[in-house]
């Protein structure tokens, strides 16, 4: 693999997870894609440091946004916190013979610090949801990740043919997450998406099933019976698992809640605090998801092949990456109790 720049938080601690679980330096290679030097050098500096975090400048070929261009970039989104990546490039470029792209533009931010996510993980969260997210922290402290082991995550999203369809994607530096008053969007129009349901726990990823139809609570039935039921059944045999769901309205229907009263000997249904998906450790399997679509050599041109790439990555996602996230529970619920139920960085 040739050069380029460091690797991210989040593939640093794949290759950590993927070393410590016992493969070697060539397996670990094979299975993320890095070179064994690569991996080598995440996992020594590990080892010697007990760090994720890199320290290494990026290398590659010169940045066309030096530092004076990050403090004209900075200067215009502060002058409008709302301004889409579209109308920052635009008032970048005015005055310059050399113009940058909306994905400079996007790169140049994540490199100052702003990060992009879901409009929905930035939320601002209430005072009664920040006390249930705190005593469900309080709760679940003392859980270790085998205990965690027995957990199946779950969720619904949507992957978008263009990227976006009207929805807004938050960007925003760590400090300022939830912040409503500076807001840096990203909002492009798109022709439609998929929509999906999946499944997965420590030991396995389950099935991942596209929503054709309204997804209301008797398409979420078909899903829990058809699918949630035989997964539970095959993955914890001893009725020892525990089946997480978010408070989506369809989830908490009566219909549900007596399907799932009638199977309470089989597995636990989790009680989840609302307005956590940093909780979810599904939302990060989401985002490889997406990020394995947007480098596509071929991009899908429809719904049928975004359908179809979809489901091929989910069944190539590693063991290593799934399990990496499992593992990061106990962090995620130690960074719930020092914010006291407030977000977090997950």
């Amino acid at each position: 693999m040739g050069k380029k720049g460091d690797l991210s938080d989040f593939e640093r601690g794949l290759i950590v997870g993927a070393r410590r679980g016992g493969l070697s330096i060539s397996e670990t290679a094979a299975k993320l894609g890095f070179s064994r030097t690569t991996i080598s050098r995440v996992y020594r500096e590990w080892s010697e440091k007990e760090k994720i975090s890199s320290d290494r400048k990026l290398c590659g070929r010169k940045c066309l946004v030096d530092v004076r261009g990050q403090r004209r970039m900075a200067r215009l989104v502060q002058a409008d916190r709302k301004a889409t990546v579209t109308q920052i490039t635009t008032r970048y470029n005015r005055g310059l013979q050399k113009s940058i792209s909306e994905r400079t533009t996007r790169r140049t931010l994540r490199q100052m610090g702003y990060s992009s996510r879901r409009s929905n993980r930035a939320s601002l969260l209430s005072a009664k949801n920040k006390k249930l997210r705190l005593q469900f922290a309080l709760d679940h402290q003392n859980w270790t990740i085998e205990d965690w082991k027995n957990v199946a995550w779950s969720n619904e999203t949507q992957f978008l043919l263009q990227h976006s369809d009207g929805r807004v994607k938050i960007c925003r530096q760590q400090h300022e997450i939830r912040d409503s008053s500076c807001l840096v969007s990203i909002v492009q129009t798109g022709s439609g998406g998929v929509m999906v349901w999946g499944i997965f726990s420590w030991h396995t990823l389950g099935p991942l099933v596209p929503i054709e139809q309204c997804y209301d609570a008797t398409a979420y039935l078909s899903i829990v019976a058809d699918h949630v039921h035989p997964f539970m059944s095959s993955v914890f045999p001893s009725s020892d698992g525990y089946f997480q769901q978010d408070n989506t309205p369809c989830h908490k229907a009566d219909i549900i809640s007596d399907w799932l009263l009638e199977h309470d000997n089989e597995f636990t249904v989790f009680k989840w605090p609302p307005q956590s998906p940093d909780l979810n450790p599904i939302e990060h399997l989401w985002d490889v998801v997406e990020q394995e679509i947007r480098i596509m050599d071929v991009q899908p041109t429809n719904l049928q092949q975004l359908r179809d790439a979809i489901m091929s990555i989910w069944t190539k996602l590693s063991k290593e990456c799934f399990q990496y996230l499992v593992e990061s529970m106990p962090g995620r619920i130690k960074a719930v109790l020092k914010a006291k139920g407030g977000p977090t960085r997950y």
